[in-house]
């Protein structure tokens, strides 16, 4: 049986658990004896074990196991008589004065808050918009073009000049050798041969490029580099070294033209440039729309969460931030980083934690308030929808309906769309236009 519940806080809640020692006792018997019909002992055939070497040896745990199940069953049945929606794990602790013959328990635990929602009506969204034009298309050929990029040696005959005037520019490709020295002495990672990079890309400190720029192939230079102090060469950072590098190869880049050859490259048989910006149009666009799709969600999540006015209960909170933490070490692991003297204390996600179960019991109450469960057809299309960026469209519809938890996430997807739909149905919506290139940089919170 259970005493009334003691009201702790505005979510935390204590109930005191008691029940006969008599119960505990018959209960371990029980057990006892039902485990000598399959013991083993040194010296006695399976089964005919004396009851007393059972207990010696299975009756501690054997109690353990009655205690837990016999207090867990009862705060439960508590819990449901008293209509309590237990969020997280009780803490149970013994209590010393329990009355003679009885055992009793505290549990302490917390309980889901009430949530209430502001009205919607007087909440204000700005949404984004942002549109692709011919400028967006022609970006994404020039990025095409440089991906596929090939090197001609510098200097040849025609309208690149002659091997003698042939000097290093940006966007050339070189091949040197160098060395550099502090103090004289070279250093680990200073010295390399026919190594190759691109000028203007950024992969070598700035000294480096400029004093590469204008070389022709052959000649060599030395000169003096300061590593920033921040450098992630240890040994080096903040310091300063002597460079000799010799320029062996110079090659210019080649880009393709935007022809038909350069079209059919991209997939388009007939090679129609026509065709081709369509189909860059359409991918630009899809792109676009999840962009905006995720960064509007976010807007309408933000929205949810200043109208509800509400506690969240700190064991949900602490569950999360350890699934969280536990998702990282995975992710960093899976990256083949080691991750084994690394600390994840679940504080360290706590902010995010409290954030995610906030909005789940906001989206748990609108949902269950106004109906907005993903249907099976919503969630065929969105899995048809998904499927258009790929070859075989009947494999990714396969891909999903053949794994429940895929399928779950598709659902949650849709379930969280429904919700977005609803809340920009009812809100104040104003929408901004953005550029596309601040919509594709911006980073947007999953």
């Amino acid at each position: 049986m259970a005493t009334a519940v003691e009201t702790l806080g505005k979510l935390e809640r204590r109930l005191t658990i008691t029940f006969p020692v008599a119960d505990v006792r018959s209960e371990v018997e029980k057990r006892l004896k039902k485990q000598a019909k399959t013991a083993k002992a040194p010296g006695f055939r399976p089964g005919k074990v004396p009851l007393k070497m059972v207990a010696a040896q299975y009756g501690y745990q054997i109690e353990s196991d009655v205690l837990n199940d016999k207090v867990g069953r009862a705060f439960n049945d508590a819990a449901n008589e008293n209509q309590l929606r237990v969020a997280g794990f009780p803490k149970i602790e013994p209590k010393e004065d329990a009355p003679e013959g009885m055992l009793a328990f505290d549990a302490t635990f917390e309980v889901y808050p009430d949530v209430v929602i502001g009205d919607l009506a007087n909440v204000d969204i700005e949404t984004v918009s942002a549109d692709v034009t011919d400028a967006e298309i022609d970006k994404t050929i020039d990025i095409l073009r440089k991906q596929r990029v090939h090197y001609h040696t510098k200097g040849e005959a025609g309208e690149h000049g002659t091997g003698g005037e042939a000097v290093a520019a940006n966007g050339d490709r070189v091949t040197v050798d160098f060395v550099g020295k502090i103090d004289g002495e070279e250093f680990a990672g200073g010295k390399a041969e026919n190594y190759a990079f691109v000028l203007g890309e950024g992969r070598m400190l700035p000294e480096f490029e400029a004093a590469t720029v204008g070389l022709k192939v052959g000649e060599s230079k030395t000169f003096p580099l300061p590593f920033p102090e921040d450098y992630h060469g240890k040994d080096v950072a903040g310091k300063t070294a002597e460079f000799t590098i010799t320029l062996n190869k110079l090659e210019w880049a080649h880009m393709p033209e935007v022809d038909a050859e350069f079209a059919r490259s991209l997939g388009i048989e007939d090679g129609s440039i026509e065709k081709m910006r369509e189909d860059i149009k359409t991918n630009l666009q899809r792109e676009v729309n999840a962009r905006i799709k995720a960064r509007n969600k976010e807007a309408v999540m933000d929205a949810l969460v200043k109208a509800t006015d509400m506690e969240v209960p700190k064991a949900m909170i602490q569950q999360d931030s350890e699934r969280l933490a536990e998702m990282t070490r995975q992710d960093m692991m899976q990256r083949g980083m080691d991750v084994k003297a690394m600390p994840f204390p679940a504080e360290m996600f706590a902010d995010k934690a409290e954030r995610r179960v906030r909005l789940g019991l906001i989206l748990s109450q609108l949902v269950s308030d106004n109906n907005l469960q993903a249907t099976q057809e919503q969630v065929k299309a969105q899995i048809e929808d998904f499927s258009q960026s790929y070859e075989d469209p009947k494999e990714v519809l396969k891909y999903y309906y053949s794994d429940r938890r895929r399928l779950a996430e598709v659902e949650a997807l849709v379930l969280e769309e429904n919700v977005v739909n609803y809340v920009l149905g009812k809100a104040k919506v104003g929408t901004k236009a953005i550029a596309f290139d601040e919509l594709m940089g911006g980073n947007v919170q999953g």
